[in-house]
């Protein structure tokens, strides 16, 4: 299990890797349950300003669950746990409300609960065949976290459309509509780790006030929106005098933090 995941921070960039290309990185219940400690740990060690996710190998981002898993369960009576319930946090939601930013590598097709979990990061950068596809409507399942969010990032008639054929999108008009943020030739991976690094040399309380203001106040109104005060406050910390400082004395800034 220890393999199936794999986690490092390297320059304030947390990298999670679902590592089980031979499966095309399909997510076992303890790969997802194991991706929610992870993005927790992120989520809260200090030293962590960006998280990139991505799949082992070429062939795929991820398949979503593990259909292999799931039949054995069915075959074995035992049910199929409903999302939103039970005794484990979704892992969808948890990479949701992460703190810190989180971008999606995509090395091939992100399908079923591998699309749920990109649309649950940030960004997204793809390699040019990295297809979107929910074909839960062919599969008799439910793509619960989909079925929210994709009307909140599509128009709407585009979301449904996507969810009710089960058809999938390709990286060209992912990108037109604004689910991909970049489409590139050769290496997700590459170009996701340059945009987190770019990020993680930015002030790490105002991103993650970015962040947490953007999330918790998606579909507020606006009045309230911007009464939420939520996360960390930059305009009192020793970064925002920092930052001020560096830029008149034209020098890098040495974020602390706080």
């Amino acid at each position: 299990m220890s393999r199936d995941v794999i986690y490092q921070v390297v320059e304030h960039v947390a990298r999670v890797t679902i590592n089980r290309p031979e499966r095309s990185n399909a997510m076992s219940r303890a790969v997802q349950e194991r991706l929610v400690e992870l993005f927790d740990e992120a989520s809260n060690d200090p030293d962590v300003r960006v998280v990139v996710v991505t799949g082992a190998g070429g062939r795929a981002f991820c398949a979503g669950a593990d259909l292999k898993e799931l039949d054995e369960l069915a075959r074995s009576g035992r049910p199929v746990v409903t999302p939103m319930t039970g005794s484990h946090r979704n892992v969808f939601e948890a990479v949701l409300e992460t703190y810190k930013p989180t971008i999606a590598a995509l090395n091939g097709p992100a399908v079923a609960g591998g699309c749920e979990l990109a649309l649950a990061c940030d960004l997204r950068v793809a390699v040019g065949h990295a297809y979107l596809g929910l074909p839960e409507a062919k599969r008799g399942m439910g793509a619960n976290f989909a079925s929210v969010v994709l009307p909140r990032l599509l128009p709407r008639a585009v979301a449904l459309e996507m969810l009710y054929t089960g058809n999938p999108i390709d990286a060209r008009t992912a990108l037109a509509w604004g689910l991909y943020n970049r489409v590139v030739t050769d290496d997700a991976l590459a170009a996701a780790d340059e945009l987190a690094r770019t990020i993680a040399a930015n002030a790490p309380l105002t991103v993650r006030r970015y962040k947490e203001m953007a999330v918790k106040g998606w579909e507020l109104p606006v009045p309230a929106a911007l009464r939420l005060n939520a996360g960390p406050n930059p305009y009192q910390s020793r970064d925002r005098e920092e930052g001020v400082r560096a830029y008149l004395e034209r020098r890098p800034p040495n974020w602390e933090g706080r």
